[in-house]
């Protein structure tokens, strides 16, 4: 796993990032048994729970900073460990909050997950969230923070004109995801209405929103989009939408595809263009950041080689902290020598303060008892500095 935790702009090329809520009763029980299940199964090489207050105390990998406490809303914290290809691991926290304003349990929870690999990240690679979540329509953990949008099926746009341009706003603004925009040219069967996304390879399957317009919607979508985003909506196309702040390269002419063909068949063209967006620099928001910081710095799966050099590194570490406090020791020690050396010389050998009367003279003039303890004094720096 990396080690370099210095804030950064663009999400890193080894990094995989999700957010979302969880609708269901139990979203813990889930992530444990799908966990159990996984390392059963020889898929996990091992995974943690912790509470996360206890995790916030006990950060292993690096000094305590404020990016890795989980927060006070936070209900369990994840970790798990895998290796997708041989002599390659794959370092992956999740952890569950509580939904802001949560009123029932209904509200659901949200999640934050982030993977971190040796290697920059190969989509061919078993998607994260499905380490942590059962990849099953039963188990509704695919919601988008972003109105509660899904990942892994279609999401119709609005009726409204204005309800379709704030949602396009907030995806653009707000959402981790990758979003792209389908025209129905015709209402389709019930191959057409198979997600895009899953003809994706697993790792960017979980990255994807998809949007579609009905075909009557087609001057409502190109409106709103070329209004709030600059982009247009071609009939019976695609459009991958832009993100705020934008990713660094990103061209509207070849994020957009004239002709999507919802009868079951791969669209090859828009699944091709979705690969070449993924694979732009992505700006890191900052919740995404505190993410992959905690990953970073609060990592408590360690292997037996990782635990035998943080058990290393703790030594070497104690052991400096004792040097420097035996220095300060003699530091302190020479000093208070001195002091008493000075306070001898200036009060005869007595070791008493002689009481004096008013000064006939200023401080500091020859004979006087201060003028003696400055002197002595110099000769104490003096010595040192040689």
């Amino acid at each position: 796993m990396a080690k370099n935790s210095s804030p950064s702009t663009t999400v890193p090329d080894t990094v995989w990032l999700g957010n979302g809520r969880h609708s269901g009763p139990e979203p813990e029980l889930d992530i444990r048994r799908n966990l159990i299940a996984l390392k059963a199964a020889g898929v996990l090489d091992d995974f943690l729970e912790l509470d996360p207050a206890e995790a916030a105390r006990s950060t292993v990998l690096h000094p305590r900073d404020a990016s890795a406490d989980p927060g006070p809303s936070a209900r369990r914290l994840f970790e798990a460990r895998w290796r997708p290809v041989e002599h390659i691991t794959v370092r992956a926290q999740l952890t569950t909050y509580d939904a802001p304003l949560r009123r029932k349990e209904s509200d659901g929870v949200t999640w934050v997950l982030a993977a971190e690999a040796e290697q920059p990240w190969d989509v061919r690679w078993a998607s994260p969230a499905t380490m942590f979540w059962p990849d099953s329509d039963r188990v509704a953990w695919d919601q988008d923070l972003v109105a509660g949008l899904r990942l892994r099926t279609t999401n119709h746009l609005p009726k409204d004109d204005d309800a379709v341009r704030r949602l396009l706003r907030d995806c653009t603004r707000q959402s981790w995801y990758i979003h792209i925009v389908v025209h129905e040219a015709m209402t389709p069967d019930a191959l057409g209405q198979r997600p895009v996304a899953a003809f994706l390879p697993p790792s960017l399957r979980h990255r994807i929103v998809e949007h579609r317009a009905t075909p009557d919607q087609a001057r409502i979508a190109d409106f709103a989009m070329k209004r709030e985003l600059d982009v247009r909506m071609p009939r019976g196309g695609a459009v991958i939408l832009p993100s705020t702040p934008p990713v660094a390269g990103y061209d509207a002419a070849r994020c957009t595809v004239q002709n999507v063909f919802l009868d079951g068949t791969q669209p090859t063209q828009l699944l091709d263009r979705i690969r070449e967006f993924a694979m732009l620099p992505r700006p890191l928001p900052p919740e995404a950041e505190q993410a992959l910081n905690r990953l970073r710095q609060s990592w408590h799966l360690l292997t037996a080689e990782e635990e035998l050099a943080h058990a290393q590194g703790m030594a070497v570490r104690y052991a400096e902290a004792l040097e420097e406090m035996t220095r300060s020791r003699d530091r302190y020690r020479e000093a208070a020598e001195a002091a008493h050396a000075a306070l001898a010389e200036a009060t005869g050998g007595s070791g008493a303060v002689p009481h004096l009367p008013a000064p006939a003279r200023p401080d500091g003039a020859p004979g006087s008892p201060r003028s003696a303890l400055t002197k002595a004094f110099g000769r104490f720096r003096g010595s040192n500095g040689k």
